[in-house]
């Protein structure tokens, strides 16, 4: 008896040059560094250069994944990018991205969960693995959140910056005496009722404009513990581990006081939560790829670690993923 698991064979991330700190932020809207840090905890941001694309972004990712898998793009047949900000209305920025890195071969789909696209993107990529339609996939979160912000909009603006994540996953066949790995288990929830909490007032369909972001803070930092606390309690649930068995967290990068929150109520010790948020503010479905691939270049993240991705964003979408990595 064998068991089919899609693993993970390496990561990468990539953040533009620029940084926005939060002393240069003070200087375009009313804020200060102390408010945002006490807020947020975010301290800097990273925003795309004048013509730097969403694609551009993923493809520097990419390429650092693939290096780490010390594979080329050859070996993929299936790239499938998370992101809110893509290049064009159509084609996907994934095809777009196929063409960049010369990949002329299988199946390249964009999937769009917002913030929570990234684990949306683990357990599309996760179901064609494990359905036979590939054998290895690119998934990626990538965004230039910085080109749909309201710049006057303190309550937003302060919030945000563009990154691209990557991570190779493989479908592999693992022997009954062999130690589990890959992804053991995805739990994911959508309800639409909450969307007016945090939209983008723009769109192809409704005003032909790309609009910017609106969010109902509060109300996102209401429902945000709660709904995280949900999947991350029915994933473990599934495979029957428990938060002492954890290894590593990774949530979404969106506020340090939601994350403290949520690793609160989950009984996760601070020092098995991987934060990024205040170097790289939140960068959407590029979050948990971005602080992913930080907590494996770093070391901390090793073979046999149990490691559960989390997320949640507009939608509202949250979904959580256990990997044994």
């Amino acid at each position: 008896m064998t068991r089919t698991r899609s693993i993970f064979r390496g990561v990468g991330g990539y953040l533009p040059q620029r940084v926005m700190t939060n002393a240069e932020m003070a200087t375009i809207v009313d804020t200060s560094d102390e408010w945002i840090t006490k807020m947020t905890g975010i301290r800097q941001r990273h925003l795309a250069a004048d013509g730097e694309l969403t694609s551009d972004l993923a493809v520097g990712a990419a390429r650092r994944a693939l290096a780490n898998a010390g594979l080329d793009i050859a070996a993929i047949d299936l790239i499938v990018v998370a992101t809110t900000t893509p290049d064009l209305t159509y084609p996907a920025t994934a095809a777009i991205l196929q063409n960049k890195l010369g990949m002329h071969h299988g199946t390249a789909f964009d999937i769009q969960a917002v913030c929570s696209g990234f684990v949306f993107a683990v357990a599309t990529a996760d179901s064609f693995l494990k359905n036979g339609l590939a054998t290895r996939a690119l998934v990626i979160g990538a965004e230039t959140n910085s080109r749909i912000l309201d710049w006057t909009d303190r309550g937003t603006c302060v919030l945000f910056g563009d990154g691209a994540g990557a991570a190779i996953m493989e479908r592999v066949d693992l022997a009954e005496d062999e130690p589990d790995r890959g992804v053991l288990a995805t739990s994911l929830r959508t309800d639409g009722g909450h969307w007016e909490k945090l939209y983008v007032d723009g769109g192809p369909s409704s005003t032909q404009t790309v609009g910017h972001v609106r969010m109902k803070g509060h109300e996102v930092f209401r429902h945000a513990v709660g709904m995280i606390t949900d999947v991350v309690e029915n994933t473990f649930s599934a495979t029957g581990y428990s938060v002492d068995d954890l290894d590593w967290f990774v949530p979404h990068q969106a506020n340090k006081r939601i994350i403290d929150g949520a690793g609160h109520k989950l009984g996760i010790p601070p020092e098995k939560v991987i934060v990024t948020v205040d170097r790289h503010a939140n960068t959407s479905a590029a979050s948990v790829p971005l602080a992913l691939a930080q907590g494996v270049t770093d070391g901390r993240i090793k073979r046999g670690d149990l490691v559960m991705l989390e997320a949640m964003g507009a939608g509202f979408t949250w979904g959580a993923s256990l990997i044994r990595w």
